[in-house]
């Protein structure tokens, strides 16, 4: 019973602390009609209104945003802010009002509205009588005798035997508190969410632009990655080639006359050709590391955190068999994570986990090291974040000042 009141309590105090703060905001959120409808009546003072209509509709997703934040929060899912239209054809005010957005706030409004009063009262009632209850019954002698403390709303106390009444009344309105205020808050959550939520046309529309831009960035690290090799194939490998055919050359105009000097250009062209397959290797590698072809994905990962600078743990399910592209994105997700665990975060222990999740590949990599991520400041995981995006994954990273960081990778695996 201990056990399930103390599992129960933090629920309890957070819908009651959720409910309280959505009684003024609902308050707030009354002005909203009155001062929207003035916005747009401005537009018959020298059209002033097509400047502060969209200002207004800006101001209202901010506030709507607030909201779904909080719900969000409380509800424990998943908050993806909604940018209002910046960009299109039309003017400002025209991309405002076509937008679906902007109509499920004004909807959200009354929604808002309607139930945020009523299920904040409910709680201002609750945490209310409770602490005046408990505050004013001692204080009992203080009323005066026309108008005495009642409890129970019927039971006046004018003597401290009536007084003993008052933890009955706590109990019966705590415990309406404790039943209630946690259920009304999700339910309150989970309707405002429900109404800003974008309808499955806008969703795919937005994933549309998501992939759109994935594949427009993966287009441009594409050719970049191209131009990168090319680079690294002409500064290094073919230079190399190039000297070892000249040394062949003049090897063979000496090999009769001068067998000594034929015999050192041989050797050198020899060493040449070995470090020119040793630089060959390396770029290989960099486009699909070999040793995955010939060690699968378990034994690449496991070499790669063998060889890594500070103890890595490799934790797997069973895989099954996976597309090579996701294979290479993979190890390549896990080496890069590890690099910068090693080198930036200052960290003594790396868990690397990976496991099936619906039809997706999960990867979690978890550093003790010092947190504070700033993907700003060149770490590498803008680059992850990209190879990533490619195949339509996802990523998210955790990385709190003091650590620990966090790098969770999603990998759609259909072939």
């Amino acid at each position: 019973m201990t056990d399930a009141v103390l599992r129960t309590a933090p629920r309890v105090l957070g819908g009651a602390r959720y409910l309280l703060i959505t009684l003024p905001a609902a308050m707030v959120t009354l002005f909203a009609p009155p001062l929207l409808l003035a916005a747009t009546m401005t537009i018959t003072f020298a059209g002033a209104g097509f400047v502060v209509l969209p200002a207004a509709l800006g101001v209202l997703r901010s506030w709507a945003e607030w909201h779904r934040r909080r719900g969000s929060r409380l509800l424990d899912v998943p908050f993806e802010p909604r940018p209002l239209p910046v960009t299109g054809e039309g003017p400002r005010w025209r991309r405002y009002l076509r937008d679906r957005g902007v109509r499920r706030d004004l909807r959200w409004i009354f929604v808002a509205i309607g139930t945020g009063l009523p299920t904040g009262l409910l709680a201002l009632y609750v945490v209310g009588d409770v602490l005046f209850t408990c505050i004013a019954t001692p204080l009992w002698w203080v009323f005066p005798e026309a108008e005495p403390l009642r409890l129970l709303l019927v039971v006046p106390v004018t003597s401290w035997a009536a007084a003993l009444l008052a933890p009955v009344q706590v109990l019966l309105v705590g415990a309406l508190g404790w039943w209630a205020l946690p259920r009304l808050s999700r339910w309150h959550a989970r309707t405002c969410l429900a109404v800003l939520a974008p309808s499955p046309e806008d969703e795919m529309a937005r994933r549309v632009d998501v992939l759109t831009r994935s594949r427009a960035d993966a287009v441009d690290a594409h050719g970049a990655e191209l131009r990168r090799i090319e680079r690294d194939l002409h500064d290094g490998t073919q230079a190399r080639l190039v000297a070892i055919a000249m040394r062949l050359g003049v090897a063979r105009e000496s090999l009769t006359a001068d067998p000594e000097t034929a015999a050192m250009l041989l050797k050198q062209a020899h060493e040449g050709t070995e470090e020119a397959m040793t630089e060959l290797r390396a770029v290989i590698r960099t486009i699909y590391p070999p040793i995955l072809a010939d060690r699968g994905l378990l034994g690449a990962l496991t070499a790669l955190t063998t060889r890594a600078g500070v103890p890595v743990r490799l934790e797997t399910d069973d895989l099954g068999r996976l597309p090579a592209a996701v294979e290479a994105a993979a190890y390549f997700v896990v080496s890069e994570a590890v690099t910068n665990a090693t080198k930036h975060s200052g960290a003594t222990n790396v868990l690397v986990r990976l496991g099936k999740r619906d039809a997706s590949l999960a990867i979690t990599v978890t550093d003790d090291g010092m947190g504070g991520v700033d993907e700003s400041k060149g770490t590498g995981l803008v680059g992850l974040r990209g190879r990533v995006a490619a195949l339509d994954g996802t990523t998210d990273v955790s990385s709190p000042a003091g650590g620990p960081t966090v790098i969770s990778v999603e990998l759609p695996c259909r072939s």
